[in-house]
C-alpha cells in the first residue's frame, strides 16, 4: 500500500486551461495537492471564481488542497511595441526610455517599468530580457535613459521581464498591487502567501503584518529569486527562519546568478529549509516541454526526479497548468516521475537529525516515531491523531518511506498539511465517546482501505491529561 502513495506533493498553477471544471477536477483527482493562484495574471473575480470552483471541488472529492496567492512583486518589465515584437541584432545599438509609452516601442528603443532603474545600472553593467534570451551592454545612462549595445539578439516582444546580471536592483519587494493582493488573498482564505523577490526577513515581516491586519493566519512562503538572496548562508537562513517555507524560484533566480550556480544552490536550499523545519518547493520550467507537447524530455524527468532526491516537499508547474495544452496529462506525468524516484532507496532514510539533541518535546517525540518507523520491520504507517498540523511538519522532515497518516476534525489544518511531503491528510470527526482518538484513526483507515489486519502501525498523540496540541507518547500497534 504505501509503496502507491506519493510523498512528494505537486503544486498546480491556476490559469485559463484551468478554467473548465472538468479540467480542474480531473487534475486535482490525478494528484495535484496545491494550487496556486497567480496574482500577476487575471483579475480578482477570476480568483474569486476559481477558488469557489476548487473548495466545491475539494468537497465532491472529499479531499484538501491548500491554496496558495502568489504576490507578483516588484517585476521590472519593458513595455510594449507597435507591431508587438522585434527582432535586436548582435552589435545593434537599443535604448531603453521612461518616456517611450505603451505600444510605441520599435527595434531601436522601448519603455520599461522601473523609474528608478536608470540610477541603479552602470556601463558594462549587463541587462537580461526575457530570462536571458536578450542581452543587453549599458554603455551610458541619464535619468530617464539607458543606452545599450546588443551583446546578444533574438526576437523581442510586449511585456518581457528585465533582470540586471548578478542583482542588485533596489525595487521593494512589496508594490501598491502587492498590498491590494494581499487583502484579496485574505479574503480568498488562501493558506499560503507566497512573497516574491524578497531581500531580507524584513520583506517577510511586512507581508505577514499586512496579511494579519487584513483578518488572515496564511503562512508565509519565501520565493528565492534575487541574487542578494542566496548571497551568503546567514542571509539564506534568515529568510527562511521568518517564512513558513520557500519557493525556489529558479527562473529569475538562474537569470541573475547563472543557471550553472543554481545546482548547488537547490541543494543547498532544500537542505537547509528542511534543517530548519521549513517546507520547499522547488519551481519553474519543471515540465515547461509540456505546454505544447503530451510528454516530457528526459531532462526534465530528471530535473523533477533529482528535487525529490533531494529532499523537496513539493514540485510545482507554472504555464504547464495554467495555459498549456495538456494540463491533465502533465500533472499525471509528474506523478508518475515523484514515485519513481521515490523508489530510490536511499531518499527513504534521512540521517541528518541522528546525532542532534532537542529542547522540543515535539520533535523529540517526532524523531524518536520516524526512528522506528526506519527501523521496525512490518510497519506500514504513522498515525497522528491527536495533535497539530506543526506536529504533522516536523514529522514530515524526517525522511522515510512510510506514509503518516495526519487525521483532524480542522480543515484548514488539513489544507496546510496537504503541502508537507509524506503527509496524508484524512479527515476525522471530533470524538463524542470515550473511545481512544488513534483507535478511531485505525478503524477510519481501515474502512480507506489503507491499513490491513497484522499490520504495524506507529501512533505519536498526548496522553489524556496533556495539551492535545504537545504530543508526549510513542505507541505501536498492531492492526487486529
Amino acid at each position: 500500500m504505501q509503496n502507491s502513495i506519493r510523498r512528494t506533493k505537486i503544486v498546480s498553477t491556476l490559469g485559463p486551461s484551468t478554467d473548465d471544471d472538468a479540467v480542474l477536477k480531473k487534475i486535482i483527482k490525478l494528484g495535484t495537492n496545491a494550487l496556486r493562484l497567480n496574482f500577476s495574471h487575471g483579475s480578482a473575480q477570476d480568483h474569486i471564481d476559481r477558488v469557489k470552483k476548487i473548495r466545491l471541488i475539494e468537497k465532491d472529492l472529499n479531499c484538501f488542497v491548500a491554496l496558495i496567492g502568489d504576490l507578483q512583486g516588484p517585476k521590472i518589465r519593458i513595455s510594449s511595441f507597435s507591431a508587438k515584437k522585434v527582432f535586436l541584432s548582435a552589435g545593434d545599438d537599443f535604448l531603453l526610455d521612461l518616456n517611450v509609452l505603451k505600444k510605441q516601442g520599435n527595434k531601436h528603443v522601448v519603455g520599461f517599468s522601473y523609474k528608478h532603474l536608470p540610477k541603479e545600472v552602470s556601463p558594462s553593467d549587463i541587462l537580461l530580457l526575457d530570462d536571458g534570451k536578450i542581452q543587453l551592454q549599458v554603455i551610458k545612462t541619464n535619468n530617464t535613459k539607458i543606452f545599450t549595445k546588443v551583446v546578444i539578439g533574438g526576437y523581442l516582444s510586449d511585456n518581457k521581464g528585465l533582470n540586471k546580471l548578478g542583482g542588485g536592483l533596489s525595487a521593494s519587494a512589496l508594490t501598491k498591487k502587492d498590498e491590494l493582493d494581499i487583502k484579496l488573498a485574505a479574503k480568498l482564505k488562501v493558506d499560503y502567501l507566497a512573497v516574491s523577490f524578497p531581500r531580507s526577513g524584513e520583506d517577510l515581516k511586512k507581508a505577514r503584518l499586512l496579511m494579519r491586519q487584513s483578518g488572515s493566519r496564511a503562512k508565509i512562503i519565501a520565493k528565492i529569486e534575487r541574487a542578494e538572496a542566496i548571497s551568503s548562508d546567514t542571509i539564506i537562513k534568515n529568510l527562511i527562519l521568518e517564512s513558513d517555507g520557500i519557493m525556489i524560484a529558479r527562473g529569475d533566480l538562474g537569470v541573475e546568478i547563472g543557471d550553472h550556480r543554481l545546482i548547488g544552490i537547490q541543494k543547498k536550499l532544500i537542505k537547509m529549509a528542511r534543517q530548519f523545519n521549513r517546507t520547499v518547493i522547488t519551481a519553474t520550467q519543471m515540465m515547461e516541454s509540456m505546454i505544447t507537447n503530451p510528454f516530457p524530455t528526459r531532462a526534465e524527468v530528471m530535473d523533477v526526479a533529482n528535487a525529490v532526491l533531494d529532499g523537496t516537499d513539493a514540485v510545482m508547474l507554472s504555464a504547464e497548468t495554467a495555459s498549456g495544452n495538456f494540463p491533465e496529462i502533465t500533472v499525471q506525468a509528474m506523478s508518475k516521475i515523484c514515485l519513481g524516484a521515490e523508489k530510490v532507496p536511499s531518499v527513504n532514510i534521512s540521517k541528518h537529525r541522528i546525532n542532534k539533541t532537542f529542547s522540543s518535546v515535539s520533535e523529540t517525540i517526532s524523531m524518536t516515531a520516524m526512528y522506528a518507523a526506519n527501523h521496525l520491520t512490518n510497519v506500514s504507517a504513522v498515525i497522528l491523531a491527536r495533535t497539530s498540523h506543526k506536529i504533522a511538519l516536523l514529522a514530515s522532515r524526517i525522511t522515510s518511506g512510510l506514509p503518516i497518516f495526519y487525521l483532524s476534525s480542522s480543515t484548514k489544518q488539513l489544507r496546510l498539511s496537504a503541502l508537507y511531503r509524506g503527509i496524508v491528510p484524512v479527515y476525522l470527526k471530533k470524538q463524542n465517546t470515550d473511545l481512544n482518538t488513534t483507535d478511531s484513526a485505525i478503524q477510519l483507515l481501515k474502512n480507506k482501505k489503507f491499513l490491513k489486519k497484522h499490520d504495524f502501525i506507529i501512533a505519536i498523540e498526548s496522553s489524556d491529561k496533556n495539551n492535545l496540541i504537545i504530543p508526549n507518547m510513542c505507541r505501536i500497534v498492531q492492526i487486529l
